[in-house]
């Protein structure tokens, strides 16, 4: 007997005689491709259609093959079929089910295909018939949003997620994705919160369910009243918000455990400091990149949560097991990202993993200590677009949480001291102002470490909070980054106004000067400020003298260099108040130099000599706001994501083979 084998919906037998015989499903869908109403002649046709295993692939091709007069001259039986797809989803035959939203997959994205093309034709009409279209997609989200919120199948649900997904991502811009308007106007936000705040539904959709919600949230908000942004805003259940909260934890945690394993292969061994809260954030230099494709996806859903929700911050310092120890190993993800802005879902073995109680004897971690690990490790290397983009959008999120900031304390590790977690967001700034001072300079990148900065020290000095920090090693940061500044004035001036960056820098300083006492931990840490500025007095007459020098020239950096001249006014004072005293106690005691001790014990005696200026405006910032400052730059974000997204739905995230061996039998 001849050999049987089945390609692109086509049987052949191995016979070059005969003609290959196609598969039921794909004669059927010819006859819907036919201008004929195929169930005239075949009552049962539309019945009969949803039993058929489903030939996506076919299907697809097929609606992308013809042109937009061609799927015209056919509109009324792609209406039809789009109809009674809706019609099987209320069917109890889950078979029929999964095949109609498999078939709507096809269909929302075979015709929007058309939509690239010059005809111009709407997709709506194409789909659904303009008459029809308002109560076809009430139908559907209602159908979907049953489906998501039953007790059934969990590979049901699954499929719902991939449907909708499907259909927000069909178009790269998705705020010209004039079919969205039916997702806002029938909206599905409490289904997915329900899936977020219920563990066996959130282990196994959660990611797709945030993914999701991220988008939708994204649709034309700067242009329209979006009610996923107003619900988001207000949600206040725990429950859900912590189930996000897990959801994004997880998918960082897995891209930081793949980084980890790439980092031992390479025995580099720099990865450990990312485990020590105490010590720097952020991973030092390699000799060899390690990249590992990053998830914007997530971040962007973990963005408009601390942007949006006000809630939300409390979550970041939730504490939970520490997802790289409990999680199960999978293949390692691409070396490079396969895309800008990749956005590969995690594993299904991480988000599937069974959430563990807290023990006692469990490392535990919360969401920001795994932020703040991703952003470590994106940050390292920002030479390169994709990079700086990521770097950015780390740097966004930790401005929003900045802002609202609570100096919770982490759960204290058997081996170190307890420390609020602002200290782990300033280690992580420290380190990305010491490791980036490079010919490449990411200047926006500073600009928005500074800030975060800035924000904490309001932070403290508005709440009168004590912190004990190692404040010395950010003022050497801060101290480095002004001598890079002026060593490489020529080359940096003709890309950058660097003097918008040194007067941020400068402020940070004065803060310390005129509110120290209210927020640094002991009166002996204001004393080290003193010594520190007037150890590195030349640093701070350097940058005087270059200020000075731009600011009476009628050049171009008048006016910002004069800005700096006046913020230092303090500074100098202490250094023009300090340094004969202390050169006259050497002399008096006849000491070639003065150790750290003696010098603070001159800064001690000679406080009540010293005169300075009250400075204005030191504790104020400008609050963060997307609308006018990064609207270009979120556009640009979602596009991406979309684009990658769609690119993971590809045939195999929607092959039936897992589904049927669900549904075995038709009862």
């Amino acid at each position: 007997m001849a050999q049987v084998e089945k390609r692109g919906g086509l049987l052949r037998k191995s016979s070059a005689s005969k003609k290959p015989l196609k598969e039921k499903v794909v004669l059927m869908y010819d006859e819907i491709f036919m201008t004929e109403d195929p169930s005239k002649c075949s009552p049962r046709f539309w019945e009969e259609l949803f039993l058929m295993k489903v030939n996506l692939e076919y299907l697809e091709g097929k609606l992308e093959s013809l042109d937009g007069e061609e799927l015209m001259k056919i509109k009324d039986n792609i209406n039809c079929l789009f109809q009674h797809c809706i019609q099987a989803l209320g069917e109890e035959h889950p078979i029929r089910v999964v095949n109609a939203l498999q078939t709507l997959c096809a269909l929302i994205r075979g015709v929007h295909q058309k939509n690239k093309s010059t005809s111009g034709f709407d997709i709506i009409n194409m789909l659904m018939g303009f008459d029809k279209a308002e109560l076809c997609m009430k139908n559907l989200m209602e159908s979907l949003d049953s489906l998501l919120c039953a007790e059934g199948s969990e590979s049901l649900k699954s499929l719902c997620l991939k449907l909708l997904l499907c259909l927000v991502t069909v178009t790269d811009n998705i705020s010209q994705n004039t079919i969205l308007e039916y997702v806002m106007i029938n909206s599905i936000f409490e289904a997915i919160l329900q899936i977020l705040s219920h563990p066996p539904s959130r282990r196994e959709h959660g990611y797709d369910a945030v993914v999701l919600l991220a988008l939708l949230v994204n649709y034309r908000k700067y242009e329209s009243v979006n009610p996923y942004i107003v619900k988001l805003s207000i949600v206040d259940d725990e429950a859900t918000l912590n189930g996000m909260g897990l959801v994004i934890a997880q998918a960082l945690s897995e891209y930081n455990r793949q980084y980890k394993d790439k980092e031992e292969e390479h025995q580099s061994g720099f990865f450990s400091a990312l485990t020590n809260m105490v010590g720097s954030m952020f991973i030092a230099d390699a000799h060899e990149k390690i990249s590992v494709q990053t998830n914007e996806a997530i971040l962007l859903a973990l963005y408009e949560a601390v942007h949006l929700n006000r809630n939300f911050i409390t979550v970041l310092a939730q504490s939970h097991p520490e997802m790289g120890l409990v999680t199960t190993p999978v293949s390692p993800a691409p070396t490079t990202p396969v895309t800008p802005l990749g956005t590969t879902p995690p594993s299904s073995d991480v988000i599937s993993s069974v959430e563990l109680p807290l023990d006692a004897d469990v490392q535990t971690s919360n969401l920001l200590i795994t932020f703040l690990k991703y952003s470590s490790i994106v940050m390292q290397d920002t030479k390169d677009e994709h990079r700086l983009h990521s770097g950015k959008l780390c740097l966004i999120i930790l401005t929003c949480i900045a802002e609202p900031m609570r100096h919770r304390k982490k759960a204290a590790d058997k081996n170190l001291p307890c420390r609020p977690l602002v200290c782990a967001v300033l280690d992580l700034m420290v380190e990305f102002i010491v490791t980036h001072m490079m010919k490449e300079f990411p200047m926006d990148l500073y600009i928005r470490c500074i800030q975060v900065v800035h924000k904490l020290l309001c932070y403290q000095k508005k709440c009168r909070v004590r912190l004990h920090y190692t404040w010395r090693e950010l003022w050497s940061a801060l101290i480095n980054l002004l001598k890079f500044l002026m060593s490489n004035e020529t080359v940096l001036l003709a890309k950058h106004n660097i003097f918008t960056l040194a007067l941020m820098i400068v402020n940070l300083f004065n803060m310390f000067i005129t509110y120290g006492d209210t927020f640094l931990p002991t009166p002996s840490s204001y004393d080290e400020l003193y010594y520190e500025i007037i150890r590195m007095h030349q640093s701070f007459d350097n940058l005087y003298s270059m200020v000075l020098r731009l600011s009476t020239n009628a050049g171009q950096w008048k006016e910002a260099a004069s800005k700096v001249t006046h913020a230092l006014v303090n500074i100098r004072a202490i250094i023009n108040h300090f340094n004969p005293k202390i050169e006259s106690y050497a002399a008096v005691n006849h000491i070639s130099q003065l150790s750290e001790e003696q010098v603070l014990e001159v800064v001690r005696a000679n406080y009540d000599t010293l005169t300075l200026k009250l400075q204005d405006g030191l504790d104020q910032y400008e609050r963060y706001s997307e609308q006018h400052k990064e609207a270009a730059f979120f556009k640009e974000l979602v596009r991406s994501i979309s684009t990658n997204v769609r690119r993971n739905l590809a045939f195999h995230t929607l092959s039936q083979e897992v589904l049927l061996k669900e549904f075995s039998t038709i009862s």
